[in-house]
């Protein structure tokens, strides 16, 4: 079992997101797919984030653009830096995904694409409300269930439950319960463990 903690408003969860469902498939692993705010996150437990963001190294983040420009290039993904609205406001659309349940994977995809790849602001109803249009969702229960307290209530779960677990941001992966991966360029170290377990069971 792999246990994915994700949330839309980042670029490097966009790129795991794409990448571990073909590794999944090789290995014949179930995903549990588990939106979270990342937000919630970084308040509770990594404030370090904000800090970084309001004195920003030039150098890093020089670097960063290249980094993620180069990871995107090798996942085949049109991923660029949103230059109207960073960061985002995403927690509609992670109670979308929650809503949707196991039929979340189209609708967290087009987010992905709306707001890495096109600079639309995910946090806007009439931005969700082309999304589900276009993958065939009924915007008014979509706004009328990501507006239920219980929704609302399962988002902060699933966000308590990954700090509680020991996650600092998103993605936040999880193999078999208690083996935590963070980032996409950890999916090689997945990788081998997924390998490790294969040839264990063999």
């Amino acid at each position: 079992m792999i246990e994915f903690f994700f949330d839309c408003s980042s670029p490097w969860t966009y790129l795991a997101f794409h990448n571990i469902e073909p590794l999944a498939r090789e290995f014949g692993a179930e995903i549990s797919w588990r939106p979270i705010l990342v937000g919630g996150i970084f308040n509770s437990v990594n404030p370090s984030v904000y800090a970084s963001r309001e004195t920003p190294v030039p150098l890093k983040a020089r670097y960063m653009k290249k980094d993620l420009a180069d990871w995107a290039r090798s996942a085949g993904l049109a991923i660029k830096m949103p230059p109207t609205v960073f960061p985002v406001n995403s927690v509609k659309a992670m109670r979308g995904c929650i809503y949707l349940g196991p039929e979340m994977l189209p609708f967290a995809r087009a987010v992905f694409e709306a707001y890495w790849g096109d600079d639309e602001d995910i946090s806007k109803d009439e931005v969700l409300t082309d999304i589900c249009e276009g993958i065939g969702i009924d915007p008014t229960q979509f706004f009328a269930a990501i507006n239920s307290q219980s929704i609302k209530d399962q988002l902060k779960a699933n966000t308590d439950e990954v700090i509680a677990r020991g996650g600092f941001g998103s993605p936040t992966i999880f193999l078999d319960k208690t083996d935590m991966y963070f980032g996409n360029d950890r999916l090689p170290l997945i990788r081998e463990a997924l390998q490790r377990r294969r040839a264990s069971a063999a």
